[in-house]
Order: C-alpha cells, then structure tokens, then sequence
C-alpha cells in the first residue's frame, strides 16, 4: 500500500500545489491493527483554503483513491483543525495519538483537545450506532447471510466507541481491537465473547461461524446498552460534582 499512498501524495502535489499544506494516515492502518479486506485507508489533507476549485481539483483524484476501496480524504484547513476538536473530540482524539504524516509538517501531534463535550459525543455515537444497527437489521433480519455481515461490518465500529468509553472511565485503552474488547469486558463487566467472535469472523479465522445470527443480534445489542449505560452514569456523575 506505501506505493498508493506516495501516488496519493503526489497527485496532491501536483493538483493542488502551494496549497496543500499536510497529508496524514489515520485510523487503523497507522494503529497497525489494519486488515485488507475490512479495514479503509484514512487520509486527512490540511490545504490553506477550500473552495469549490480546490473540490474540483481534487475530484478525479478521490474517484481514483474510492476505487481503490477507500473513503474520500478529509478536507481541513489549517484554522478548521484548530478549531474543530471541540466539535469532534473522539476523531481528533485518535489522530492525534495515531498517526502517520505523509507530507508535510505535523500539525497534529500537538493539537489541543477540548473534552468538553468528549462525555456528550461518547454516548450519543453510541446510541445513534445502536439505533442504525437495529434499524439496518430491522429490515434483514430473515436472511441469516445479511445480518451476519452486518455485524461483521458493525464491529469495528463499536471497539472504537467502547475505547473511548474506557478511556472516560481514566483506563489506559489499547488500541488493537480484540484488546479493546478484552479490557471492556474486565473494566465494565460486559460479555465480550459476541464481539470477538465477530473479530473472529472479520479475520477470517478458521473454524469460526455463526449458527444463529438473530440470537447473537440480541446478545451485542445487550452488552452495548450496558455500555451506554456506563457512560450516562458518568455524565450523572459530571453534574452532580
């Protein structure tokens, strides 16, 4: 992948010039827990403006980097990253701690982080993630197929919220996914064992299956509500002090 990502950086170049500010990789591919057949490519482009131009140069560039499987890159200017991480403390959070930068100065080791609303954003990715899961199954609960791999594809997902609540609950979160999973079942009390057997699947692991994907629905969708519930507690917590 190293080949496509210094092709990404230099087709920047090129279209953007003296804009293009930074390049970074987030995301799992710069936590080293990436897996080719589930997991994307996340690019962050730091440019000193964005204007329908700059969208317009940029656009056969991200049509070739989403053929290739990934989501579009991230556009910010500078003062955007500076002064977004309020808005979005999870995601900045986690660029901040792991990534890559592919050109340019780091802009991002240093960001200052305002968790203001880190608490708020935790729990409410949380339910708004559980309200698309039981929507989406909603609608595929009779094909067994489906539902297996929207859980499948549901999982990543839900290690990185759980992280976060760990790291609200003060814990040293790991950043791998079956350790997340792990530590959350110690920490909160949780059973862990549907999740890993969804990171079992993702992985491909020999020998995994699941025989009833309905009765595994209900099992995540319990052991995610105690999460929530968790995390609420701490808000209670925060208002009372």
């Amino acid at each position: 992948m190293a080949d496509t990502l210094n092709q990404l950086v230099e087709k920047l170049r090129q279209a953007l010039g003296d804009q293009l500010v930074a390049v970074v990789l987030y995301g799992s591919a710069a936590t080293g827990d990436h897996r080719d057949k589930f997991s994307d490519y996340n690019v962050l482009c730091v440019l000193t403006t964005i204007s329908p131009a700059q969208l317009r140069a940029t656009e056969p560039i991200f049509r070739w980097w989403r053929e290739r499987g990934n989501p579009s890159p991230l556009l910010l200017t500078e003062h955007e990253l500076n002064d977004s991480t309020d808005c979005f403390p999870i995601e900045f959070r986690d660029i901040r701690e792991h990534h890559r930068i592919l050109y340019g100065p780091d802009l991002v080791s240093n960001l200052t982080i305002d968790d203001a609303h880190y608490r708020g954003q935790v729990e409410h990715d949380l339910r708004a993630k559980l309200l698309r899961l039981r929507q989406k199954a909603s609608g595929i609960l009779s094909d067994k197929e489906v539902l297996c791999r929207l859980l499948v594809d549901s999982v990543s997902t839900f290690c990185v919220l759980f992280r976060h609540a760990l790291i609200l609950r003060g814990e040293e979160a790991p950043v791998r996914k079956r350790e997340i999973m792990s530590m959350t079942g110690e920490s909160f009390g949780i059973d862990a064992q549907p999740f890993e057997l969804l990171l079992d699947l993702r992985d491909r692991k020999p020998g995994a299956k699941i025989e009833e994907p309905e009765a595994l629905l209900a099992r995540c969708m319990k052991e995610i509500e105690k999460v929530i519930d968790i995390v609420d507690r701490l808000g209670s917590a925060e208002g009372a002090a």
